[in-house]
């Protein structure tokens, strides 16, 4: 291997390990607070984005271990990739429990000043994480890292459909727009998790 193919090879790792760092920095922060708000607002929305966050950190942590322990080690990115597969099938079951509760009139959201913050923020902050994470999964050929940021993705399709729904029930009363904006999502995260779970890196 030449010195510049190492050199690169290095600043991608580095660039991984940063991308990482921040966004399981962010999702604790995420996780919590829309987890908090779902608890005191009661809000089936709120509590399906603060369950995706939970699922991100952990496949966030995931991601940077498969780094951090051999970048080369391809028994190592096979088993990151399917556990990240395997937490995006959780997250399909997730969201459709959640959403179907909603629709059953289990339970029915309150505004929460603290959630529609989480949600804006996460709605700025995980499309850009995205964006990171694909560009370096198609430069290592990463399947873990194209589920990791297929998920960052989903967490920023989340926060708004969250947002629409909380929106929508705030200002018209229509309690069933956000867990009907959630299922429309549900097939992407499947065909992701069996992206991730055969292996395939973002092209």
């Amino acid at each position: 291997m030449s010195s510049g193919v190492q050199s690169t090879a290095s600043d991608a790792l580095q660039q991984i390990q940063r991308i990482q760092t921040i966004t399981i920095g962010w999702m604790i922060l995420e996780a919590g607070g829309s987890l908090w708000a779902a608890w005191r607002a009661k809000s089936p929305a709120l509590l399906a984005f603060g369950g995706d966050s939970a699922i991100e950190l952990l496949s966030a942590t995931v991601v940077l271990w498969r780094f951090r322990h051999n970048a080369s080690d391809e028994n190592t990115e096979r088993r990151a990739a399917r556990l990240a597969g395997v937490l995006l099938f959780i997250l399909t079951v997730y969201v459709v429990v959640a959403s179907a509760a909603t629709l059953l009139g289990y339970s029915e959201p309150r505004s929460s000043l603290l959630g529609i913050i989480v949600l804006i923020a996460a709605a700025v902050i995980m499309p850009w994480l995205a964006q990171q994470k694909r560009r370096l999964s198609a430069v290592t050929g990463s399947a873990a890292l194209r589920a990791d940021a297929a998920e960052s993705m989903l967490c920023a399709y989340l926060s708004l459909t969250a947002l629409a729904g909380l929106a929508a029930h705030q200002l018209f009363g229509i309690a069933w727009a956000d867990p009907a904006a959630a299922l429309a999502v549900t097939p992407l995260i499947a065909w992701e998790a069996r992206q991730a779970f055969v292996g395939k890196a973002c092209c």
